[in-house]
């Protein structure tokens, strides 16, 4: 009797014959996403909070295999530990910034790099390796840049005496790798990459590229699984109704109008709460020495426990004012609400509404009185702000998962990889 091919003895015979890898599956492409600064100071600050780390789990769930790499400029972070891979690599300013690029170069094992932010520490690494070796170079852009140094407008234009300091003093402002006249030559490059992915509708205007939101780790960020009274109580919240930033409070992202907002509604069981504070200065102790009265600061958590702090939350405020740097922005604490089913209440500010559609309450920006009023008719009707906490949810789920982050990241991947 012939054994016919679907035999188990015929098949063992045939694989005997044939070379292993015939049998083996082909491994998943590696994908190196290259970091500028994963210290305290940068991206390591909010760990698994912030893009890169987004971006990484978006590109686990597509089946890639993902390493992170970067320098690290100042304190080293506690950074998330998990599936993907982190490697920090020390780094100086000019010149020896230059022997720290070399050693991270030595390092990218990906097929594909993936630069975050348009960058000398990110993206012109990234640039040296693609001119070294030919492989595809994507980049993400989620700030503008030099929105933080007054945008187009900005010009190094140094006396000769400035510039010898510049260059010649050992932390002269030309040896920091990533000094705005730098930043604005990578501007001009950023067409060199393979692929650019944006998360905001002005940031595709300014650079191109293709739009690719947060996610947000629905799991993590459950409502179902925390008790909001339990955590109130908790985090001595019982008894206010609260208003929460879970985030780093910076002029333009409008924490002062709210509190001016709480100062013109003066209802003394009203408080903003805010999560973490300023890495950058002193600003929130200058919130707390003008408005300490309706304020309340609870300290920096790890990411995994960001959703028990924001249960006990009555709503999210997310008070962008209308400035570059905020239009440029997705603002992660507005699908911390919406994830977590909170009401959110925030302005008509770049992507804003078309995030949070009709499931938050949206007020013009730079407005207290406006503020306020959004705060009025929140509390006013609790249970109807409470509905659309619920509605905001399955919106997040639909829209700002990590599943449909990483649904429109497979597609600009895949094309990246039939150019290979």
């Amino acid at each position: 009797m012939v054994n016919s091919p679907a035999d188990p003895a015929a098949l063992s015979a045939l694989s005997a014959k044939l070379p292993a890898k015939f049998w083996q599956k082909p491994a998943p492409l590696k994908i190196s996403l290259l970091v500028s600064d994963l210290s305290q100071q940068g991206a390591g600050r909010w760990g698994g909070a912030v893009r890169p780390f987004l971006l990484a789990a978006a590109l686990k769930q597509c089946g890639y295999e993902v390493k992170i790499f970067g320098f690290s400029f100042g304190e080293a972070a506690v950074l998330p530990t998990g599936d993907v891979s982190i490697a920090a690599t020390p780094g100086y300013l000019y010149p020896q910034f230059l022997r720290s690029a070399r050693q991270l170069l030595k390092q990218l094992d990906g097929d594909i790099i993936y630069a975050y932010k348009p960058k000398p520490t990110s993206f012109g690494v990234g640039l040296l390796h693609k001119l070294s070796t030919g492989r595809p170079l994507m980049l993400d852009i989620d700030d503008w840049e030099l929105s933080w140094h007054g945008g187009d407008n900005w010009r190094y234009r140094p006396t000769l005496k400035q510039l010898a300091r510049d260059v010649l003093k050992p932390k002269g402002e030309l040896r920091h790798p990533d000094h705005p006249l730098y930043l604005q030559g990578m501007e001009k490059l950023v067409a060199r990459a393979d692929a650019v992915t944006t998360h905001t509708q002005f940031l595709k205007q300014r650079f191109g590229g293709e739009y690719v939101p947060n996610g947000k780790d629905i799991s993590l960020f459950d409502p179902d699984r925390h008790d909001a009274a339990d955590l109130k109580e908790r985090y001595g919240l019982s008894g206010y109704r609260v208003l929460m930033f879970p985030g780093a409070p910076r002029p333009y992202k409008g924490v002062e109008d709210v509190l001016m907002a709480l100062e013109q509604l003066n209802q003394p069981d009203l408080r903003l709460v805010i999560v973490g504070g300023s890495p950058y200065d002193d600003y929130d102790r200058q919130l707390e020495h003008q408005w300490g009265r309706w304020l309340i600061k609870l300290p920096k958590m790890p990411y995994d426990r960001m959703p028990e702090v924001i249960a006990a939350a009555d709503a999210i405020v997310v008070p962008q004012r209308d400035t570059p740097a905020a239009q440029a922005q997705f603002p992660l604490k507005l699908t911390d609400g919406m994830a977590m089913a909170k009401p959110v209440l925030a302005t008509r500010v770049g992507d804003i509404p078309e995030i949070l559609g009709n499931t938050g309450y949206l007020v013009e920006p730079d407005s207290p009185q406006a503020m306020a009023i959004g705060i009025q008719a929140l509390f006013s009707d609790l249970e109807t702000a409470q509905a659309q906490g619920l509605r905001a949810r399955k919106k997040c789920v639909a829209d700002y998962s990590i599943e449909a982050m990483a649904e429109a990241l497979d597609t600009i991947l895949r094309r990246v990889i039939k150019k290979r």
